[in-house]
């Protein structure tokens, strides 16, 4: 009788065990197959949680610097899935206002059901926080508490309302007294939009038709610059 219990207990301890692996703890830019998914529940593989003590130690003194401005209390840690070009199904991961958490949610679970391609999606702290670092390794992010480099301000990152995605295919650009700014400069061979390529976002693109449906605004569309990556909810 005990060998039974024994046994019975054993294999509910590895069925919920397998259940989790490999999404508990959430790592991002793992790949995972369909299998897993159905075991761990497609609901579980797109939510939104407060930062946790783990999440915030990773963005302490990065992401989150001294002086930053915004509560703790008003950003959200987001966990999605993503597919990249190759086919591969990635645990992707943000963190971004609580305003605009739930939509994006909402649109990444979207994407990732159209089969829409996001090559990487982690928390730009992996990068130390360096925006440019991450633009080049074409990381999808939002919040970062930095300046705007050309204009001395805060950016919108700064407060979580701003999302970036594919950055080294949708470059940021900027034609000023006959110089022009291309961030990532690794993007430069981006800035012209008229043909097709990987990740390319243009307004017909899924991507960016989902973002303008949640009140989101695309930086493609701004008329003094042009920052394809950028999509913005003021």
């Amino acid at each position: 009788m005990r060998k039974i219990t024994f046994f019975l207990l054993f294999s509910l301890f590895s069925l919920c065990s397998t259940a989790q692996y490999p999404f508990e703890p959430w790592s991002a830019n793992i790949s995972v197959n369909s299998s897993d998914i159905d075991k761990y529940g497609i609901n579980n593989c797109f939510a939104e949680e407060e930062i946790s003590p783990a999440v915030f130690a990773r963005m302490k003194g990065k992401s989150y610097k001294d002086e930053c401005t915004i509560p703790l209390s008003e950003l959200r840690y987001i966990k999605v899935l993503h597919i990249t070009l190759e086919g591969e199904i990635k645990m992707g991961e943000m963190v971004a206002n609580r305003a605009i958490s739930r939509d994006l949610v909402a649109i990444f679970r979207a994407l990732f059901e159209a089969g829409y391609p996001i090559e990487r999606m982690v928390l730009v702290d992996n990068y130390n926080a360096d925006d440019n670092a991450s633009m080049r390794d074409n990381n999808s992010s939002a919040f970062n508490f930095r300046y705007i480099p050309t204009g001395g301000r805060l950016s919108a990152h700064s407060r979580g309302m701003a999302v970036d995605i594919n950055p080294l295919y949708n470059p940021y650009v900027r034609e000023r007294d006959g110089k022009i700014t291309i961030a990532p400069i690794e993007g430069k061979d981006f800035v012209e939009r008229s043909g097709a390529f990987p990740y390319k976002i243009d307004r017909d693109d899924l991507c960016c038709r989902l973002f303008l449906q949640y009140g989101f605004e695309w930086g493609g569309d701004y008329k003094t610059i042009k920052d394809y990556q950028h999509f913005e909810k003021r």
